[in-house]
């Protein structure tokens, strides 16, 4: 489970808290999903299916214990889906950040989606009045040499953009030891003090996890990530008593049903 005790949650506003619910409304869609996927079935050579995704449940060594959740689920035809993504990020069992996106998903060229739909941010110490919703314009995929892409342009009705890049790669050593190498990078329209995000190249990610395939649908794994802010994203980090740049040891679980 995510790591946020009974007794931290006590002292989380409501707001706070609603990460957790995400997370909750997370696991009753995958329910939907398993019982859609069996029941509703076609006949026709193109049936409805699902799948579940935990792309990552890790714990690092930092100072924060910082914690990180990757997971989404999609349930659909060949060619049309229904998505449903969530991140979410916390320090000291305390859940900092959550995002969740809704997504339909079409099909436009081989082992490539377009995809569109909304975000909701939930952040700590944020009042519910004060969180951002976006609309979401994306593109997902298999590049040429079999690198995973994903591409996203965030935009809302205040004028805010932001852009989202990341690009991985699996490299066999055995048919069950992988090294995927993982880079990311956000690009923001804006600056908002409050939430430490500035105009232009926000941070840069670049990370190694090594995992071990026990099942093919179940490896846990090591890593190492490396992340840096830039301009006005460093400067509000620096300003909140943050380091504008951090490298840390991962310990994590990659499942996926």
């Amino acid at each position: 489970m995510w790591p946020v005790n009974h007794a931290t949650a006590q002292h989380l506003h409501l707001n706070a808290c609603l990460p957790r619910n995400a997370v909750l409304l997370l696991f009753v869609w995958l329910c939907v999903l398993g019982v859609s996927g069996s029941v509703l079935a076609h006949e026709d050579g193109n049936p409805l299916l699902s799948t579940f995704m935990l792309n990552k449940l890790e714990q690092g060594a930092g100072k924060d214990r910082p914690q990180t959740l990757d997971a989404e689920a999609w349930l659909g035809y060949d060619f049309n889906k229904l998505w449903l993504k969530v991140e979410s990020d916390a320090k000291r069992e305390e859940v900092e950040k959550t995002e969740l996106q809704l997504l339909y998903s079409l099909a436009i060229a081989p082992f490539w989606d377009v995809q569109m739909g909304v975000r909701h941010d939930f952040r700590r110490g944020v009042s519910r009045r004060d969180e951002k919703n976006w609309a979401v314009l994306g593109f997902e995929g298999l590049a040429p040499y079999f690198f995973d892409v994903n591409v996203a342009l965030f935009i809302r009705d205040e004028g805010e953009t932001a852009l989202h890049f990341d690009a991985a790669y699996d490299l066999l050593f055995s048919q069950r030891l992988i090294l995927r190498p993982e880079f990311s990078v956000n690009v923001n329209g804006y600056n908002d003090a409050t939430m430490k995000q500035g105009a232009g190249v926000a941070d840069v990610n670049a990370g190694l996890r090594l995992r071990y395939e026990i099942r093919r649908e179940f490896a846990p794994y090591i890593g190492w990530n490396y992340q840096k802010s830039y301009g006005n994203t460093a400067a509000f980090k620096a300003a909140a008593g943050e380091d504008s740049h951090q490298a840390q040891w991962l310990l994590g679980i990659k499942a996926w049903y």
